[in-house]
């Protein structure tokens, strides 16, 4: 077989880069959490829930930019063997249970907004499953991929709610089809030999190894066939066999020289990303514009789709201070009268400290701000003005709608659970972030 050459391999590098990053991205919380039984942030293993039923607070580092609305439920699928069984009690709260694929593009959701608040069992059927449907299934989502990851969110009022929110999650329930059914299990795959996670992974040719070890669990899909065939002339053909070393020094240079432009690529384009609408959403919704989908899983990893929750920041003042900065400044978010950010669920804008992009310690353990926020109070004409400041304001009112800042730079990203058409048609707009003199 002939060849590519270095022109075409370079051209072929950089596009699987973007196509692959998500992929590589997912593997990077699969790794610790599903295969490395030592790793702190492991579930478990495939198969099993591990919930967060507390508030986030500035101790877990572990997830960036942490929700501090609805705890987390992780749980990952290896589907190769037979579909799951995914049991929901019924839930008198917002939640959703979304699937995602390996590249991070969803199978489906589970939830108040898309099936529902009653109890029900839903089938997580792998590639090229045509085996019959329990009759007692609310519903089928079919993956692309075998292996299937799960972040779902699970609204909580607060911390005197911990308890009704862990008894909800408790009854949240995987099963193997098999085990549902009372039959036998079919026989085991192979257990994979996992390339352990390697930071540097996403920049170097190994990048590429990597790729290749996953795409054995992704079957050729009609619409990227093309990529995947060129990726095949390189050697990544989901064979777990690549070998940078292998490569001629002009092809591995031309490698190299995609993954130096699959980055610029991707660093550009997060520049003019100004909300998250777009960059999550089933195949179906995503298409081919593998670009947004990689903005998605730089920015916001297993972030949710606009329809389900609308995310959007504060990255600069009215002033153009870009990050805003609270050790030299004090702000005011305005929300005016009938122009509260108008969803079916409910909204919040949450405080992180940079770079870390993680909680502010404050004293009143305040992290996020919303409808949903106890004691806030709203302008006599019915807006919401928020202060945004290190230190608690002296006057009681500004107190009670008080967003904790860090002592240096900051950003505010606001979620909007089950948003309004209004806001994903951009007829409804934020506030700026106004420095208060």
């Amino acid at each position: 077989m002939e060849h590519p050459s270095p022109d075409e391999t370079r051209k072929t590098a950089a596009e699987a880069w973007i196509w692959g990053y998500p992929l590589l991205e997912n593997y990077r919380t699969l790794y610790p959490q599903a295969v490395d039984p030592d790793d702190p942030r492991s579930v478990g293993g495939f198969g099993r829930f591990r919930h967060y039923s507390q508030p986030f607070s500035p101790a877990n580092t572990d997830i960036v930019t942490p929700n501090n609305d609805t705890p987390y439920s992780w749980g990952w699928l290896d589907l190769r063997a037979e579909p799951w069984v995914v049991s929901v009690p019924a839930v008198n709260r917002y939640y959703v249970l979304p699937f995602h694929d390996l590249d991070t593009s969803y199978v489906g959701y589970i939830g108040a907004r898309t099936t529902g608040q009653e109890a029900g069992h839903h089938l997580i059927a792998g590639p090229g499953f045509e085996g019959e449907v329990p009759e007692e299934m609310a519903g089928v989502l079919r993956a692309d991929s075998f292996l299937v990851g799960i972040l779902g969110r699970t609204y909580l009022a607060g911390a005197e709610d911990v308890e009704e929110l862990r008894a909800i999650q408790d009854r949240y329930q995987l099963r193997p089809l098999s085990e549902f059914l009372g039959e036998p299990a079919p026989p085991t795959p192979a257990e994979p030999v996992w390339p352990a996670w390697h930071e540097d992974a996403l920049d170097t040719v190994e990048f590429f190894t990597l790729l290749d070890f996953l795409l054995g669990f992704f079957p050729v899909l009609d619409s990227e066939r093309d990529l995947r065939e060129r990726l095949a002339a390189l050697g990544v053909d989901g064979r777990g066999e690549f070998e940078p070393s292998a490569l001629r020094p002009d092809v591995k240079e031309a490698v190299e020289q995609g993954i130096s432009e699959g980055r610029a690529t991707l660093e550009a384009a997060k520049r003019n990303a100004a909300d998250s609408t777009g960059w999550f959403g089933t195949r179906a919704e995503l298409g081919s514009d593998y670009l947004t989908r990689a903005i998605g899983a730089d920015k916001g990893l297993y972030g949710l789709p606009a329809a389900e929750a609308w995310y959007a920041g504060w990255t600069q003042d009215d002033q153009g201070n870009r990050p805003p900065d609270a050790s030299q400044r004090e702000y005011v978010l305005h929300f005016p009268a009938g122009r509260l950010p108008p969803s079916r669920f409910f909204w919040s804008a949450t405080m992180y400290r940079l770079p870390e992009r993680l909680l502010v310690d404050n004293p009143i353990d305040r992290y996020s701000i919303g409808d949903r926020t106890p004691g806030i109070v709203y302008d006599e004409d019915g807006g919401l003005t928020v202060h945004v400041r290190k230190d608690a304001p002296q006057d009681p009112k500004e107190a009670a709608n008080w967003l904790p800042a860090p002592d240096g730079p900051f950003s505010i990203v606001i979620r909007v659970y089950g948003p309004d058409p209004a806001v994903l048609d951009h007829t409804w707009t934020m506030p700026q972030l106004t420095v208060h003199d």
